[in-house]
């Protein structure tokens, strides 16, 4: 058995068998010894940002992680973006970083970083990084990347491997071991959450992490019930259950504008599994919490607890056994007519998206309107698709996912600024035949920049500051991009059409794009930020 070998039996021993792949020369060895096996399946990226984004979205789906195959420091690097959206979302992810021989390393090879190394750049983006020093080490280490990576609620693991580690002779794997239990909330954190919840204060139940998927969405759902609490959700969700039948959870905002009264009327939050509510950027003369400066903050639990089982022992507490939760009704909106704008993209999801779907949202501006019109569709899983803010990973996310559930629709809403940022996920959805239906919003620009600007300028915007968000010299073709890769195109630019359009592509299965032209209006939006500057 050499190094190579080993790592794959480790990995493949601990359950792994989806294998997201850029490779290069480094990895020859590895690819080799995969290539031998069924054991895994690999998948081939045409960029490694798609391989980290797609490892994000089939690990938020399949409850278990992918492994990625990386070429290199400057491979690797590509893929930081991706990496830092999974862990954010906390998403199990195992890394395979190919790098030169232990021996040839000091002779500083062209792919020898220029200050530094691999492991320098990985520690970063994740929670754990070793680097192997010989092939005895390398199946040892695999089974301890994986150990680490289902630890609490999900980590990242970076293993770079030398490439004599691959070819040299090394010892069978340690037997993979059961992943380390998420710890259990105290039973006195649980007595305090029930009597924050009884002692008569206007409560937010904040959610995040695992806490929105179905069955703890379903505790919580009956214990704000029985107490009158309001369920809320982080703003940026990995996984929410949603739809037809589902408990209902507000969304915290992502503007301060809109935030800061959304939770005004809160005197406390009780956050499970939950980030405290903060702006994603500072502002001049703006606060940067959310929440009002008198409303107490409190954690029952953190996201690497047992946020189940939390919500479980809580609900005994409150005596929620018997109590409904307030469940999102099935609302089916008439076709939608006239010019096509988000809202009325949201309108055709909340028709004709099918149950058990899959929703990826990277739609940026375009999501206010979408989101809130498509809450009464069937039932489905949402993903928000980039929970750290590093766009470009709405294509790569819809890719894993569907790698992971294949027998679900996919649904892709890809702003088309940040789709650039990683389109090539396209050849792969094609060569892969996901039934994947991804649809582009485009508007010829970075629109949200336009209220970012809002924040700073004095007076109207000068043509030199506009040509900075503007994508409409030239205008995108995503139709002719989208077949050159393989994926069936169309464009659309009136509601009717999009709704045909959508039908179509819902009753179908593979992979397939629509090129949305929508009318926006952020004005609005703008003018709130303008007033609140003058204010303060």
């Amino acid at each position: 058995m050499n190094g190579a070998q080993s790592l794959f039996k480790a990995l493949t021993d601990a359950g792994l068998d989806t294998c997201f792949a850029n490779p290069g020369t480094s990895e020859m060895q590895l690819v080799y010894e995969m290539g031998r096996t069924d054991s895994v399946r690999p998948i081939l990226c045409l960029q490694e940002s798609v391989v980290t984004g797609a490892a994000d979205g089939y690990a938020r789906m399949a409850g278990k992680p992918a492994f990625t195959l990386l070429h290199v420091g400057s491979g690797f690097a590509n893929g930081i973006a991706n990496l830092h959206n999974a862990g954010r979302a906390n998403t199990p992810i195992i890394n395979i970083v190919g790098a030169n021989a232990t021996y040839h390393q000091p002779n500083f090879p062209e792919h020898e970083l220029i200050s530094g190394r691999i492991t320098d750049i990985a520690g970063p983006v994740s929670h754990w990084t070793r680097e192997a020093r010989s092939a005895a080490e390398l199946g040892a280490l695999g089974a301890e990347a994986v150990r680490h990576a289902m630890t609490g609620c999900g980590r990242i693991s970076t293993l770079v491997a030398p490439t004599n580690c691959h070819w040299d002779p090394a010892p069978a794997p340690p037997v993979a071991s059961a992943p380390v239990a998420r710890p259990a909330v105290a039973q006195a954190a649980i007595a305090e959450a029930a009597s924050q919840l009884g002692n008569g204060r206007r409560t937010g139940l904040l959610l995040g992490a695992h806490a929105l998927h179905d069955e703890a969405l379903e505790l919580a759902g009956r214990i704000a019930a029985a107490t009158g609490a309001q369920l809320l959700g982080e703003t940026f969700p990995a996984r929410l259950a949603r739809g037809e039948g589902r408990v209902q959870v507000q969304l915290v905002p992502y503007f301060l504008e809109m935030a800061t009264p959304f939770l005004a009327e809160y005197e406390q939050l009780i956050l499970v599994g939950a980030q405290p509510p903060v702006s994603t950027f500072a502002y001049q003369n703006a606060v940067t919490h959310k929440a009002s400066p008198d409303c107490e903050l409190w954690t029952l639990a953190s996201p690497d607890q047992d946020l189940c089982g939390a919500l479980q022992a809580l609900a005994e507490a409150v005596g929620a056994g018997d109590a409904a939760p307030a469940r999102q009704p099935r609302v089916e909106p008439p076709a939608p007519t006239g010019p096509l704008a988000s809202g009325a993209i949201g309108q055709s999801v909340a028709r004709l998206l099918p149950e058990n779907a899959i929703l990826v949202d990277e739609s940026a501006t375009a999501g206010l309107e979408l989101y809130a019109n498509s809450m009464g569709a069937r039932k489905h899983e949402y993903l928000y698709a980039i929970p750290g803010g590093a766009i470009g990973n709405g294509l790569p996310a819809a890719l894993g996912a569907s790698i992971a559930c294949p027998e679900r629709k996919v649904v892709a809403l890809q702003a088309d600024g940040s789709g650039m940022y990683t389109n090539q996920a396209l050849w792969s959805m094609a060569r892969e035949n996901c039934d994947i239906t991804v649809v582009v919003l485009k508007n010829d620009a970075y629109a949200v920049l336009n209220v970012e600007l809002a924040r700073v300028r004095e007076g109207d915007p000068t043509p030199g500051m506009l040509s900075m968000l503007e994508l409409d010299r030239p205008s995108i073709d995503w139709v002719k991009l989208a077949e050159g890769m393989g994926v069936p195109a169309v464009a659309v630019a009136s509601a009717e059409d999009f709704d045909a359009q959508f039908a179509r592509a819902m009753a179908e299965s593979g992979p397939r794009l629509i090129e949305a032209s929508i009318a926006q209006d952020l004005q609005p939006v703008v003018d709130l930020i303008m007033m609140q500057r003058q204010q303060s």
